[in-house]
């Protein structure tokens, strides 16, 4: 793969509240610093990325200042250029788009977060090859929820449930193109609403739309066909067959599953 080819990757890497229970239960200052099996979670994240072959450039968001000095082996990787560190701002959306603002504007862009402590190389090459032939602007990485069920059975995800299956979100998002970049705004109107998303449905798409999720009738195409109306931007989901792509640690109980998927198979993330 040429080097203009090549992705520079965002990780958003700061808390979202205050009191993160990750955080809290670890003893650490901020949950992107948690150790799980033993390494922490920010650094399985950038291993998997850098062991791609498809990153080019890593720029972490946060966490804030003071907190580097907590996680030696990410303040050195700063300090020797290996990665780049920015300033989280107070919310993801907009960390991603100041992020974005120091990226040249032709560079194809991946984002993720600092608690996909599951990410794979192959994981990343896959959504990124994936991504480089999907034709699109943007794409979103997506994996059936019975899919989840199925490897972690008893398992809480957020679902977002369509006429054509439940699908969980991986936090990977693939920009192609500098239009792709817009669904950061767009992002930053749903931010608040991915809990609900009946809510984020109405508040943003046509009475349509929202008919045929209440209905049980809206498949993934036509969500994502509504959004590239709304945005102008071409956004296409890419269907990964991994499980553990589905899988972020927000709570204790998602610690806990990591840590015994990690225990289990010890080579996941150094494929």
């Amino acid at each position: 793969m040429s080097e203009k080819d090549q992705f520079t990757a965002i990780v958003l890497a700061a808390d979202r509240t205050a009191h993160d229970p990750i955080a809290s239960k670890t003893g650490v200052a901020c949950k992107a610093i948690a150790p799980v099996g033993g390494t922490p979670m920010i650094i399985r994240v950038l291993d998997a990325l850098e062991a791609s072959g498809m990153v080019r450039k890593i720029v972490v968001c946060g966490p804030p200042k003071h907190v580097l000095s907590d996680c030696p082996e990410l303040e050195k990787r700063i300090e020797s250029g290996r990665i780049i560190w920015i300033p989280n701002l107070d919310s993801p959306s907009r960390s991603a788009n100041s992020a974005l603002s120091g990226i040249d504007r032709d560079a194809p862009v991946l984002l993720t977060t600092a608690d996909h402590a599951l990410l794979t190389p192959s994981i990343v090459q896959y959504f990124l090859s994936k991504s480089q032939t999907s034709e699109a602007d943007a794409t979103v990485g997506v994996v059936k929820h019975e899919d989840v069920m199925a490897a972690f059975p008893g398992t809480k995800r957020t679902v977002i449930r369509l006429r054509d299956g439940g699908f969980c979100g991986c936090n990977l998002y693939a920009f192609l193109n500098h239009r792709g970049r817009g669904l950061v705004s767009f992002w930053q109107r749903a931010e608040d609403l991915r809990k609900r998303p009946w809510l984020l449905i109405a508040q943003v798409f046509n009475p349509l739309v929202v008919l045929l999720y209440l209905l049980g009738l809206l498949t993934i195409d036509r969500g994502l066909k509504a959004v590239s109306a709304k945005t102008g931007i071409k956004v296409r989901p890419v269907f990964l067959p991994y499980p553990q792509a589905g899988v972020d640690v927000d709570k204790v109980e998602d610690l806990l599953l990591v840590e015994s998927v990690l225990s289990a198979t010890p080579s996941i993330t150094g494929e």
